[in-house]
Parts: C-alpha cells; sequence; structure tokens
C-alpha cells in the first residue's frame, strides 16, 4: 500500500517490519481539521492526537531505496448528489472495492452511510502511486463542528472517530419594532427561524396573531446559542426570555427549569404560559371565518357559525388543543372527516373537514397537546380546504377567540421563590448583554475618531 513516508526512504524495525505509516499519515490529517474547527481532545483516538516519530522512538536510521516511486498523499472532496451513495462515490474515485467495503462497514458503528444529504462534503484521502489509490481516510462533515472518521489503522483494517469542534456558549439578545407582522420583524434582525417558530408557539396560548398586532407593537427574545472557536453556529438553545408589547400591553415569558429535562415557561408572577387548550392549533394557518352568524357559503342563508375556520393548503398539520380523550373520530355528517376530544374542567374541542386523520389514534385513546391528529382538507360541506376549530364548554359551543383557558399551571412555595431567583437573574442577563454592545459600540466610536 502507499504510504506517506520521508522521500526515498522507508522505515524498518530491526526485524524488517515495516512500521510508521499509520503515524505518518495520521500527522497529515489531523494537523488540518478543516477551516476554523479545532477539536476536543477526548473525542478524538490517540493517532489522531499523538505523533511519534519512528526514528526517535527506536533509534533507527532510514534505509534508502534507490527507485522506489515516492508515494503522495492526496486528499480529493467529494459532494453528495442526488441518488449517490458513500460506496458508490468511493468507487467512482478507483478506490478498492474491498478498501470500500471496509472503511464503510467501519463508519457505520457511529455513521449510518444512508443518513448523507445532497450537498453534503466528503474528503477522501488517499495515495495515487497506483491505478488503484489506497484508501487511508474519509472524512464526513456530519453538522456544524461535528464530522466522523474513518481512519486506516496499523493493523490494515479500518477505525472510525467522532470528531467534535470545542464550543461554548454565548449569549443572544433580539429587540425589534412590528410593522407588518412578528415574523418579518423578527427574521429581518436576523433571528433564527427554527427560534422563532418556537416564540411564536408561545405565545399563541394567548396573543391572536391575526388580529392582536398592530403597527409600532414590539419584542424582545433573548437565548444562547453554541458556537466554536472561530463563530461557527452549531446550535441554538432554547428560549430564556421572551416578550411582546402589543397596544401597550407587555406580555413577558421567562424559562424555568424543573429538573434537568423538564423545562417550562411562566410569566413574571410565575403562572405557567401553556394553556389547558391551545388558542389555535395549526400553524401558518389565515382565520377566514369567525364565530358567530354569517351567511353559508354553500346553503346561501344566514346562520350560527359555532367554530372558527383556518384556511390553510391541503395536508397541513392539525394539532391537538389539549390533552384529552377521543371521544369521536369519524366521517360525520356535513363535518367530513371529524375528530373531538374530551378535555378536563367541562371543555371539549371538534375538528372538522379533514382530508385524513393521522395513524395511532383511536376512540377512547389518549392524546398530548400539540399531537398531529389529522391534515387539512375539505370534506364534508366544504367551500376549500380549510380546518373548521370548535371550543365546547359543557356541551354548548364557545368562541375560541374569546374564551380564557386556565394556566397548565402555576408555582407556589419554594419553586415560586425558585423562579424568581431565576427570573431576576435572567433580567440581569439581558441588561448585560446590552451594556456590553453599548461598550463596544462606544469603543468602536472612539477607534473610528482617533483615525481621522
Amino acid at each position: 500500500m502507499g504510504i506517506g513516508l520521508h522521500p526515498n526512504a522507508v522505515w524498518y524495525t530491526s526485524s524488517g517490519a515495516l512500521l510508521g505509516a499509520v503515524l505518518a499519515i495520521s500527522s497529515q490529517i489531523s494537523s488540518q481539521p478543516g477551516p476554523g474547527i479545532s477539536f476536543d481532545a477526548e473525542a478524538q483516538d490517540s493517532a489522531l492526537v499523538e505523533v511519534i516519530n519512528p526514528s526517535d522512538a527506536l533509534g533507527l536510521s532510514p534505509i534508502v531505496v534507490s527507485g522506489r516511486p515516492t508515494p503522495v498523499l492526496e486528499k480529493t472532496e467529494l459532494t453528495v448528489g442526488r441518488g449517490d451513495t458513500l460506496l458508490g462515490l468511493l468507487r467512482e474515485s478507483k478506490i478498492p472495492a474491498s478498501e470500500a467495503h471496509a472503511a464503510v462497514s467501519a463508519l457505520s458503528e457511529i455513521f449510518d452511510p444512508r443518513d448523507i444529504r445532497v450537498g453534503q462534503k466528503i474528503t477522501v484521502s488517499a495515495t495515487s502511486d497506483t491505478a488503484a489509490p489506497d484508501l487511508e481516510a474519509i472524512r464526513i462533515a456530519v453538522g456544524p463542528g461535528h464530522d466522523v472518521l474513518a481512519l486506516r489503522s496499523a493493523t490494515e483494517t479500518f477505525n472510525a472517530t467522532t470528531l467534535k469542534a470545542q464550543t461554548s456558549l454565548e449569549p443572544q439578545a433580539f429587540t425589534g419594532t412590528i410593522n407588518s407582522s412578528l415574523y418579518e420583524a423578527a427574521v429581518d434582525r436576523g433571528v433564527p427561524a427554527p427560534v422563532l417558530v418556537e416564540m411564536i408557539r408561545l405565545f399563541s396560548y394567548d396573543v391572536d396573531f391575526q388580529r392582536d398586532i398592530r403597527s409600532n407593537d414590539s419584542f424582545e427574545l433573548m437565548f444562547e446559542r453554541r458556537v466554536t472557536e472561530d463563530g461557527l453556529v452549531v446550535a441554538n438553545g432554547a428560549i430564556d426570555y421572551a416578550s411582546m408589547t402589543l397596544r401597550g400591553k407587555v406580555f413577558k415569558i421567562y424559562a424555568f427549569e424543573h429538573s434537568e429535562d423538564q423545562t417550562d415557561y411562566y410569566n413574571e408572577d410565575g403562572k405557567g404560559i401553556r394553556k389547558a387548550l391551545m388558542r389555535t392549533p395549526i400553524n401558518g394557518a389565515r382565520l377566514s371565518s369567525s364565530f358567530g352568524r354569517r351567511k353559508h357559503p354553500v346553503l346561501g342563508y344566514t346562520k350560527m357559525h359555532r367554530g372558527v375556520d383556518f384556511a390553510a393548503p391541503r395536508g397541513t398539520p392539525i394539532y391537538a388543543a389539549g390533552d384529552g380523550v377521543i371521544e369521536k373520530r369519524q366521517r360525520w355528517s356535513s363535518f367530513g372527516n371529524y375528530i373531538r376530544i374530551r378535555h378536563g374542567d367541562g371543555f371539549a374541542t371538534a375538528y372538522a373537514h379533514m382530508k385524513n386523520f393521522a395513524k395511532g389514534y383511536r376512540v377512547g385513546g389518549r392524546v398530548k397537546q400539540g399531537a398531529v391528529i389529522g391534515y387539512v382538507g375539505t370534506t364534508g360541506r366544504s367551500t376549500g380546504p380549510h380546518l373548521h376549530y370548535e371550543v365546547l364548554k359543557n356541551g354548548g359551543q364557545v368562541n375560541p377567540m374569546k374564551v380564557r383557558f386556565p394556566a397548565s399551571k402555576s408555582l407556589t412555595g419554594d419553586e415560586l421563590i425558585a423562579f424568581q431567583t431565576v427570573r431576576k437573574a435572567t433580567d440581569m442577563a439581558w441588561a448585560n448583554v446590552f451594556a456590553e454592545r453599548d461598550v463596544a459600540s462606544l469603543d468602536d466610536d472612539n477607534a473610528t475618531r482617533s483615525l481621522e
């Protein structure tokens, strides 16, 4: 096989066995972990972090072999295309089938080769002194600051390891004025889309995003993100604090960690922002018909509309508005595909005109708040795809947009005291972020003036 060695020299032990190849190859690979990424030492194989010079270790001298070609280690970066497989890409690079299979098999212990994505980068390191290159290593960029590596070992087999960048937590704070919608204002300020979606979901218990927001309303948002030493974002953390000021009324929410695996959100007084029922059990939909008397679009005469309609494309997921038990799940009269869920405190919710039901649920079965129970359609008496949503209190329909649902939980006793301590610390962290920005801005301004 080809190995990275001193030009025209091969290292031998006293018994004539070749050594040092993997160490030399490893040093070349590990010294180039990728642009701007340094890796945790404990996450690496020892061969990747310790480079031994054979002559220093064994007191040997190189034996010059005249006329022997010098192997050259080359790195080739491959880009995954549609329909590509890892094995296929290696074979296209003329890697021998036995070596390609061995490397992919080793890598499979820590990474499923079927998970490669279109556009993903794969680095192949191989010698180039023969028609069929000897494979030395495969490196796949799994995600920001996260690579997996299959490396040829001293025993001519392949070992797999995970490389993770050293990271730290960095606070992020955003403020903005809303001119048209919260979504546009937040995106314009640079809020990551997944964090924004979570913020909208948390506020949706109290805010009607169709009607409550006016021009010059505002928002605040703070969360932490995990970054590498050179600023590469590895992941965005959960929201620590968020606030919306709507027509002068302020809504604030704070994260509070009950235990290592349970975090929930509360207002300033320690009352849970999650309500027993969601006001709008669908994302991104337009309120197309309100609760009350209206001219029926099919029947043509005025009658009471005992729910609200949300227009949305066919197939849009519909969520259970709260924890409960499914009472009805069938095609039912003019409602088409219909589900009714019984909740606590005399409440029930109903969902109509579904395209189809989500699998895994049956009448009498329990369902959790936010679970997908079906998909938007236009079954029954309907003029277009939409969700007809009803909230029932003690058997009678009430306006979902006006009924006030009780908080899912209110903190008391020691938990309330602990929460207030966390809330004060969060307020201080929020103030410190902007104080640091003001100092940085002042330093930049002074530096500019000194250059003038």
